[in-house]
């Protein structure tokens, strides 16, 4: 691919002939000012068309073919403009290969049919910036390039400090800023606001209001609206504030806001300043915000909250047992948000619902939500929010009136090693590593796992029905190793666990470890999903509940 590019550079900035390449776009009209805008305005329109193919092409990541399109519209028009070949440099960047766009760059900035411009920069340095002695040194070899009027481009020092900000070296964007100012210039609000979330990344809040007073104070001198604080500069400070847990300077921030005339705050600004107060622990004040944007959605439904602001707030207010207030919000939720409520969001506020409900005391109410988010989303993971309070109200329950209708296993005690109730190694019928599979392919229309063993008898491995792709491979080439296993001592509660949570299919049983063994890791038994399904018996439950540890072993 380098060599394309250094083949090509050449041909595509500096063409050697365009008569007989434009001869197809004559126009057979005789006036020679007909002719000559005839020809201009096709050469632009093809120009364009090529753009907006290499563009595509750069969706798909086929620089090959930028390559041949570029070396086939020179053939044809000639010359490329800036245009085409900042789209050439942005496919360059966009497929990784940074050494053919820094070639490219090169070649543009000696070329006398197209010129570098701030683009071809910018599109340079998004990809150096995650090598910021790069962008220093591409800053260093071409700042000649980039000047405006004498002045180096503000828009250069811009990108460069967001690309330390993206690569995790906040605190080199106050020495970029430091040489920019060096260098006469006067820090635009992109500017600002990129010093601003430095600072909040790194954790110097004063840093963040002192850019931002220097940044009001600049809009009032020189009477610039331009320069403004806008949403995306409040929005990180309330961030910052948040993450400070500094309600003071939130309420200041918040303030500031309200009573700015040139602001018009929008959707993600409001929400943040919601989620900043939620953060601070003012529940009330964030209910006061959210009223207001209610209100303000009535007039411009831009502003109606995304269901994620739904969610934070019925967060908080679970926590504070505010039962009937979730209630409402998870109500209000079809009705009022903006976007789509998808399955995780719905099952979330309903998991919130519920424990609220617990929170608040109100056991019966609670046992009727999770009866109902039991049956509507077929049972809840015990490691969500809503599978820890299910785990409470089943602890207030007992196992009388258990939800989610307990296993038992009335011939086994958990406390027994696993060796008492596995299934013998032998019986699980290994089978060699080096078999063929089509010579015991008719074994898996009845099992859904077999265990492999080597030459030494010792087990290597499982294969999985699902896994049977090749009749003329050896099993040993699909099986998942290693298999999973436990020591025979192992108690039978422990294994069960294991089955559930991993969902294995099948377990190895070996002997216990002896170091003047050799033969340490020997199977000597196996226990399955299948055998379990055997052992337990259901316990009585009320119709229409399913059960948890039945979605977990199926």
């Amino acid at each position: 691919m380098h060599n394309q590019i250094s083949t090509l550079s050449t041909n595509l900035l500096f063409p050697t002939s365009t008569h007989s390449q434009n001869h197809d776009f004559i126009s057979t009209h005789y006036s020679p000012i007909f002719n000559k805008f005839s020809r201009r305005k096709t050469h632009k329109s093809n120009l364009k068309r090529l753009t907006s193919r290499i563009v595509q092409l750069t969706k798909r990541k086929q620089l090959n073919q930028v390559f041949e399109e570029i070396e086939l519209a020179k053939s044809k028009f000639g010359g490329l403009n800036t245009i085409v070949m900042n789209a050439v440099l942005e496919a360059c960047v966009h497929c990784g290969d940074v050494d053919s766009a820094l070639k490219l760059f090169d070649e543009m900035s000696k070329s006398r049919s197209c010129r570098v411009d701030n683009v071809s920069y910018g599109t340079l340095l998004k990809f150096s910036a995650g090598d910021l002695r790069r962008a220093n040194g591409l800053l260093a070899r071409y700042g000649f390039v980039f000047h405006e009027g004498g002045s180096p481009s503000i828009l250069i020092y811009n990108l460069l400090m967001k690309g330390y900000i993206t690569t995790g070296a906040p605190e080199a964007t106050f020495t970029v800023h430091n040489d920019m100012l060096r260098q006469g210039l006067k820090p635009d609000r992109l500017t600002y606001n990129t010093l601003i979330l430095a600072a909040v990344k790194t954790g110097k809040l004063d840093f963040a209001m002192q850019f931002f007073e220097e940044m009001k104070d600049a809009a009032w001198k020189y009477n610039l609206k331009d320069l403004s604080p806008d949403n995306v500069t409040y929005t990180t400070l309330l961030k910052g504030a948040a993450l400070a847990n500094d309600i003071h300077l939130l309420q200041m921030i918040m303030m500031d806001m309200q009573t700015l005339e040139s602001l018009s705050i929008d959707r993600v600004a409001y929400t943040a300043l919601v989620d900043a107060l939620l953060s601070c622990g003012s529940i009330n004040g964030a209910l006061c915000v959210f009223g207001k944007i209610l209100k303000k959605a009535g007039e411009n439904s831009d502003l109606r909250p995304k269901p994620h602001l739904y969610l934070s707030l019925m967060r908080a207010l679970a926590h504070s047992a505010d039962f009937l207030m979730v209630k409402n919000l998870h109500r209000r939720m079809w009705l009022d948000s903006s976007g789509t409520v998808t399955a995780e969001v719905q099952k979330a506020a309903d998991h919130l619902l519920m424990e609220s409900a617990l929170n608040a005391g109100q056991v019966e109410v609670a046992v009727k939500i999770l009866s109902e988010v039991n049956a509507r989303w077929k049972g809840l993971s015990w490691t969500s929010p809503g599978g820890q309070a299910a785990v409470r109200l089943e602890a207030l329950l007992g196992f009388d009136r258990s939800i989610f209708y307990p296993y038992v296993l009335p011939q086994v005690s958990v406390d027994d090693s696993i060796e008492r109730i596995m299934i013998p190694f032998e019986e699980a019928r290994p089978v060699q590593a080096t078999t063929l599979l089509k010579e015991v392919a008719m074994r898996f229309l009845k099992e859904s796992v077999v265990p492999i063993i080597d030459d030494w008898d010792n087990c290597v491995g499982l294969l999985h029905r699902e896994d049977c792709s090749d009749l003329n491979l050896p099993v040993s080439a699909m099986m998942k190793s290693p298999p999973p296993s436990v020591a025979a001592s192992t108690s039978a509660g422990r294994v069960i666990d294991l089955i559930l949570e991993k969902r294995y299919k099948m377990m190895i049983v070996v002997k216990d470890t002896n170091m003047y063994s050799s033969y340490s890791s020997r199977p000597v038994g196996v226990f399955t999903c299948e055998h379990l399904h055997k052992l337990i018996k259901p316990a009585t439950k009320e119709p229409g509940l399913t059960s948890l540890q039945e979605r977990d072993t199926e």
